[in-house]
C-alpha cells in the first residue's frame, strides 16, 4: 500500500435527508443508500463513483461534523501507534461489513480523524486535481502546527514541503502523502478558536456560483471567498444542520 492518505469523508448529521438535499444542490453530488449490510448509510457520488457518505449523528454525540478517513495497511497497529505517539483512541478498531476495518483517533492536540483499512477496491476513490465533486484539500487547524506536523510525519510517513509565510498568522505548513503534490496544509489556530480540528475542501466549478448555491440552500458562508497562494479560491461555510464545510475552486 502507498503512503497513507485521506481517501474517504463522512458527515455525521442530525437530519440526513435535509443534508442530502443541501449538498446535492451545492456540490452536485448524487445520493443513494449503501444497501446490503450497510443499509441506511447514504453514499455521495460523482459520475465516477463515491467520494463520501452520510449517517445520523449518535445520540449524545458530537454536533454535526465532517470527518476524514486515512487509509492504512494495518488499522490495529496504526491505532496503537497513535497512542504511543501521545494521541488518543476514541473508538478502537472494529469492522464495517464489506468495507473494511476502522478506528476513531485523535492527535496529541485533540484533532479527531479516522483510520481505515479497506477490504475492497471501491473504497479508495480519487479524482483529478481540479475535478468538481472530489475533495481537493485537507487542512489541520492545530494548537501548534509544527508539533502537529511532526506527529503526522511519524505516524504516516508524510513528507513536509516548503511552507507559506502567512505573517502575522505564522507559517502554513504543507505536506505530501506519497507523491510530490501537496495533500494538505496545517496552521496554528488563532486564540479565539477553541480547539484543533481537521477540515476538508470539496472542489467546485466556480467559487462564486457555489457561494450563491450555499446561501440559496439555507447555508451560511462564514469566510470567503478568498484567494490562496495556490491561485485557487476558497470559502468556509456552515450547512443548515450546523456542520462546517469548505469549498475550493476557480473564481
Amino acid at each position: 500500500m502507498p503512503t497513507p492518505a485521506f481517501i474517504w469523508y463522512e458527515l455525521m448529521t442530525t437530519d440526513v435527508k435535509a443534508a442530502e438535499a443541501f449538498y446535492t444542490k451545492v456540490v452536485g453530488w448524487t445520493a443513494k443508500d449503501a444497501g446490503g449490510p450497510n443499509a441506511g448509510y447514504t453514499l455521495l457520488l460523482t459520475p465516477a463513483g463515491g467520494v463520501a457518505g452520510m449517517m445520523p449523528a449518535f445520540e449524545g454525540g458530537p454536533p454535526p461534523v465532517w470527518m476524514g478517513y486515512v487509509a492504512v495497511d494495518d488499522v490495529d497497529a496504526r491505532t496503537r501507534k497513535v497512542s504511543e505517539l501521545g494521541g488518543s483512541v476514541h473508538k478502537p478498531p472494529q469492522d464495517i461489513p464489506e468495507v473494511g476495518r476502522f478506528s476513531v483517533v485523535a492527535d496529541p492536540q485533540g484533532a479527531v480523524f479516522m483510520l481505515l483499512q479497506p477490504t475492497g477496491e471501491g473504497t479508495t476513490p480519487r479524482g483529478g486535481p481540479q475535478e468538481p465533486g472530489y475533495f481537493g484539500w485537507r487542512e489541520l487547524t492545530a494548537a501548534d502546527s509544527e508539533a502537529a506536523l511532526d506527529f503526522y510525519v511519524e505516524l504516516f510517513g508524510w513528507t513536509t514541503l516548503e511552507p507559506f509565510d502567512m505573517a502575522p498568522m505564522g507559517k502554513y505548513r504543507l505536506f505530501a502523502a506519497g507523491g510530490p503534490e501537496p495533500h494538505g496544509g496545517m496552521m496554528t489556530k488563532p486564540a479565539d478558536i477553541p480547539r484543533p480540528f481537521w477540515s476538508y475542501y470539496v472542489q467546485v466549478d466556480s467559487i462564486e456560483a457555489a457561494k450563491g448555491r450555499v446561501e440559496s440552500a439555507g447555508g451560511q458562508v462564514i469566510n470567503g471567498p478568498l484567494e490562496v497562494p495556490t491561485g485557487q479560491w476558497i470559502l468556509q461555510a456552515v450547512d443548515p444542520q450546523g456542520a462546517m464545510f469548505c469549498l475550493t475552486g476557480p473564481k
